[in-house]
């Protein structure tokens, strides 16, 4: 089985790996076109910091006037991707006024919102996290998300220790993050001020979200320092939540690799040919 990823002239195929996790990812991608693609441009790394900057901080302007034109729940204007602490505030605002996964928002119910107000609400978490990947100098990527596909299905501990890797692998295709909340690495990295404490969600359901990641990396030594320093600083807080060391697979930066590209131009020619064509226009599988 081969996934296929088709952009503008320009065809990626990446063969499917053979292990549990991708079969799990292949039920879910079963589902996938009873429901739109979020965002087609959700690419991220492909241009100049300050190209990136200038889009990512135009998207989350005109979400947020969009979402006030209705009602004015957001009261701070962001003007640099370097501010963190605005960006943990507007992120509250999705997860308070959403809600998260397996919890009713904080505010009058999701749903009863009108549509184009739920979809501006989604698009504010997308906004934000793409003015935190141009502030962390992110790599080259991609991701797909299913707009209102269920993220009804969990992975067990077992399966995320067995197949999940610090590493990330050129051209690889990873299970994304579908949980409304923050991991340990996100709470570690954004100093988050307004998160509650149900928010804290590390890696448990998934879909037929995925990203496709295009560089070689591994976590420094440094990094994988910080996230254990954050959690011995904050210990009484995870066990709350039911972890007690530092090495569990929920809460270690783990990536859950699901197919890998079929290579068939130099690396440095792809990534210019992808960052000509930002636009997913069909996802299929054969």
């Amino acid at each position: 089985m081969n996934l296929y990823i088709e952009l503008v002239d320009l065809t990626l195929e990446f063969k499917v790996l053979d292990n549990p996790i991708a079969q799990l990812w292949l039920e879910r991608m079963s589902l996938r076109d009873q429901y739109p693609l979020d965002d087609p441009y959700r690419f991220y790394g492909f241009g100049s910091r300050e190209e990136e900057a200038q889009l990512a901080l135009q998207r989350i302007q005109t979400t947020c006037s969009e979402i006030n034109k209705w009602n004015p729940i957001v009261e701070r204007e962001i003007w640099s991707t370097d501010d963190q602490d605005t960006l943990n505030y507007l992120h509250n605002i999705f997860e308070r006024y959403h809600g998260l996964l397996d919890t009713k928002p904080t505010h009058p119910v999701f749903g009863d919102f009108p549509q184009k107000i739920r979809q501006h609400l989604a698009e504010l978490n997308v906004d934000v996290h793409r003015c935190e990947s141009v502030a962390r100098g992110s790599h080259p990527r991609f991701v797909c998300t299913w707009y209102g596909l269920p993220k009804t299905e969990t992975l067990t501990d077992e399966l995320l220790e067995s197949y999940g890797s610090l590493q990330c692998k050129f051209g690889s295709v990873y299970l994304n993050y579908a949980e409304i909340g923050k991991t340990l690495e996100d709470l570690a990295m954004d100093k988050d001020n307004y998160i509650s404490d149900d928010a804290f969600r590390p890696f448990n359901h998934y879909s037929a979200d995925f990203n496709v990641r295009f560089y070689d990396t591994t976590p420094t030594v440094d990094h994988l320092f910080n996230l254990q320093n954050y959690f011995q600083q904050h210990q009484e807080f995870f066990n709350k939540h039911g972890y007690t060391e530092f090495n569990h697979p929920r809460l270690l930066p783990l990536k859950f690799p699901v197919a890998e590209l079929v290579e068939t131009m130099p690396r440095e020619k792809l990534l210019e040919e992808i960052r000509q064509r930002q636009l997913v226009t069909k996802v299929y599988l054969e």
